[in-house]
């Protein structure tokens, strides 16, 4: 594989980091603390480019493809502090935008897609309910065809963007015995009657990023925002959770590796017994496993976007999300041991980044059920009789 970048693709890169660097706020430890959402960085990143990235210039897109969007996110990673409003704008792009443009019509794409792009109007995935997480297909929200419409009723919780969010995503039932066969897909507008949304409690990481509860009492939508074809919605949701495990991650490449240098410049500045503490072979290997776990997942993530338009289904995008969302979690975890008690302290960003990277191993699949879905694409999960496999 190479990571020989070509010009436009290094521009992007550089463009993406200066622009979160110099113009995205930096009061995130007060926001971080009140949970605030920042709308004016919202409109800063789309008018930067950062919400249409992957989407077709007919759609008010860049037309990047996967492998330069990660580029780009690693860029926009490292200059952003800002976890949350990347966590956020991935929701938004991956879970919202990719969908409707792999699955919806050409009314459902220009009616949608640009005002996604231009920050307009802001996207939410509302998959997860009450007695369903892991189990994501096993759903009671249901989707009762009434005529040229349909009726929504069911409860959504954990969806990111949730109390911002103008178009939402649905994944309902149309009939409860069909199981994972029965799930569709649905465009559900914040103002329909009958959704209501509530705000969740505070959550421990990525504060910034709010999520809630999403209702639907009778929802009555018109059938032309089924999102794919009735009972499809298993592969739609198939399809964006690809795209999602295997992008998600992009810009922590990019906070892991400004966290990496910042160590490094701490432990040539901090003495400890009369030599700066990276002369210790200890805190030294520290920061050695940090680099080995960054050019990892780089590779990682770089091979997972590129095989995302294969026509083979590929286990690389629940390794890459795996794999760097633990990653980034002991990352930071070695830097608060580095840093010590100002690790430790709300004053520095590890404790922040450490939260937040722990909120990245349950988003979009737990690493549980990462390795439990690899196993399956495996072969492991084979049915278990007698004389089923080979060799015995």
């Amino acid at each position: 594989m190479r990571f020989e970048w070509d010009g436009d693709q290094d521009g992007l890169y550089r463009a993406f980091r200066a622009f979160g660097e110099e113009a995205l706020s930096k009061d995130v430890t007060e926001r971080d603390r009140a949970g605030a959402f920042s709308r004016d960085d919202w409109s800063r990143c789309a008018g930067q480019g950062v919400l249409g990235l992957l989407l077709p210039s007919e759609y008010g897109g860049s037309g990047c493809g996967p492998v330069d969007y990660v580029h780009a996110m690693e860029g926009l990673g490292h200059g952003c502090l800002d976890n949350g409003l990347m966590m956020a704008i991935g929701a938004h792009v991956l879970a919202v935008e990719v969908p409707l443009w792999k699955f919806g019509d050409e009314d459902q794409r220009r009616g949608y897609l640009p005002g996604l792009a231009a920050g307009r109007l802001i996207g939410a995935n509302a998959m997860t309910e009450p007695g369903s997480g892991s189990d994501a297909l096993s759903l009671t929200t249901t989707a009762e065809r009434d005529g040229d419409s349909y009726l929504l009723t069911g409860r959504k919780c954990y969806v990111t963007n949730a109390p911002v969010a103008d178009v939402f995503i649905v994944y309902a039932t149309v009939d409860p015995e069909l199981g994972f066969t029965g799930v569709t897909a649905f465009i559900v507008e914040r103002n329909d009657p009958g959704v209501s949304v509530k705000e969740h409690a505070e959550k421990m990481g990525l504060r910034t990023a709010r999520w809630g509860e999403v209702e639907l009492d009778g929802c009555r939508i018109p059938a032309s925002r089924r999102l794919g074809a009735e009972r499809q919605g298993s592969a739609v949701f198939a399809r964006t959770m690809a795209w999602e495990r295997a992008l998600l991650l992009a810009p922590w490449l990019g906070v892991m590796r400004r966290e990496i240098d910042e160590c490094t410049r701490f432990c040539r500045r901090r003495r400890q017994f009369g030599k700066h503490i990276g002369r210790y072979q200890s805190v030294s290997n520290r920061i050695v496993d940090m680099r080995i776990r960054w050019e990892i997942s780089r590779m990682l993530l770089h091979r997972a976007a590129a095989e995302l338009d294969s026509p083979e289904a590929s286990i690389f995008p629940e390794v890459g999300k795996l794999y760097v969302s633990e990653a980034a979690a002991e990352t930071f975890t070695s830097a608060m041991q580095v840093y010590g008690a100002l690790g430790y302290s709300s004053d520095g960003r590890a404790e922040r980044n450490l939260r937040d990277a722990l909120g990245m191993t349950i988003s979009s699949g737990t690493s549980d059920m990462q390795r439990v879905i690899i196993s399956g694409k495996l072969g492991l999960a084979w049915p278990d009789t007698e004389g089923d496999g080979e060799g015995r």
